[in-house]
């Protein structure tokens, strides 16, 4: 039997990956952790363990006494800040017995500041790039990207921070910022025009599964509503991308098509994103992937992919008779 454990079980991809990995593969053992003592994830794995902050000074050790006293098998961080941390300390996680569920450091590192993905396409001269600055005037920016246009926080996700600039007055509130911590861009496309993909790297270039959704999001940046979707034009893109950034194991990578019908890469999440879960129901379980991959040495395969549609709402997980797990 082998242990599993997963980070931040409160948010949603931390929680979908336990429901995942329970439905797919019964036997495995599930370790849940989270800053919070009452993460909802504790509902789905057969231990929890209270987190510190990851950017504590004590994390570290925690970590790694965590992981040698479940006997962890896989990692699988469920947060952007795990990720980060995961990657910063690959040496300390080496001299475990214990895999871990972490990308390309290269990719991992561009993902982290949006101007260096943009130089990275810049340098290809890949048509994915979206025109981008670090410097101008409210005129000469909305003369090069017109209006409304955007400014964009280099190190965020979930389109977190983005603000939209319609006259002076809103570029005047921030333009300060503009080059640390913000760059300008121009909006690309509408609402209605955001995919996104969820590929399984081999580390080569190579993809040896994926699924594509047609999305909308919710307030706080994640995937409400989502629709399968196959794109050949958008397929041919991610396959470009990949073999230049050769991801290893679960990535993800957003779109929106311009007005010219290109397809503009809004950002590459380097990890397993919020809309694992919906894309378990269609057939593509990347955390059972993981468990294939990094522990029994098997490379995933495509598998068949069910067409639909998928809506994600707020429900209730209720204990009885204490008030406490």
């Amino acid at each position: 039997m082998k242990t599993v454990m997963v980070t931040g079980v409160g948010a949603i991809m931390g929680y979908g990956l336990l429901k995942s990995l329970r439905a797919s593969i019964p036997d495995l053992t599930l370790i849940g952790t989270d800053i919070y003592e009452d993460a909802v994830g504790r509902a789905w794995c057969d231990a929890f363990e209270q987190a510190p902050l990851t950017s504590s000074p004590q994390y570290e050790e925690w970590l790694l006494t965590t992981i040698e006293r479940h006997q962890v098998n896989l990692l699988i961080p469920g947060i952007e800040q795990d990720v980060h941390w995961l990657s910063d300390h690959r040496s300390q996680l080496e001299a475990l017995n214990c895999k871990t569920v972490i990308n390309n450091k290269k990719l991992i590192d561009l993902s982290r500041d949006k101007w260096a993905m943009h130089q990275e396409l810049e340098a290809i001269d890949d048509t994915s790039r979206i025109p981008s600055s670090l410097t101008g005037t409210f005129d000469s920016l909305s003369k090069l990207y017109g209006l409304p246009f955007l400014l964009k926080p280099r190190s965020s996700y979930a389109s977190k921070g983005l603000i939209w600039v319609e006259k002076n007055v809103d570029f005047e509130r921030s333009s300060e910022n503009l080059g640390q911590p913000l760059m300008a861009q121009p909006i690309i496309g509408t609402n209605d025009q955001e995919y996104t993909v969820a590929v399984f790297g081999d580390g080569k270039g190579g993809i040896c599964a994926s699924i594509t959704f047609q999305r909308n999001l919710a307030a706080d940046g994640s995937t409400s509503k989502a629709r399968v979707r196959h794109v050949e034009s958008l397929n041919l893109a991610v396959s470009r991308l990949c073999k230049h950034f050769k991801p290893v194991g679960p990535t993800n990578l957003q779109f929106r098509l311009d007005k010219n019908d290109v397809w503009k890469l809004l950002e590459i999440n380097p990890r397993i994103s919020s809309t694992s879960s919906m894309r378990t129901a269609f057939g593509y379980n990347e955390a059972a992937m993981c468990v294939e991959f990094y522990l029994q040495n098997k490379m995933p395969v495509q598998p068949i992919i069910r067409n639909g549609f998928a809506i994600r709402y707020i429900e209730d997980h209720v204990i009885y008779d204490r008030d406490h797990f």
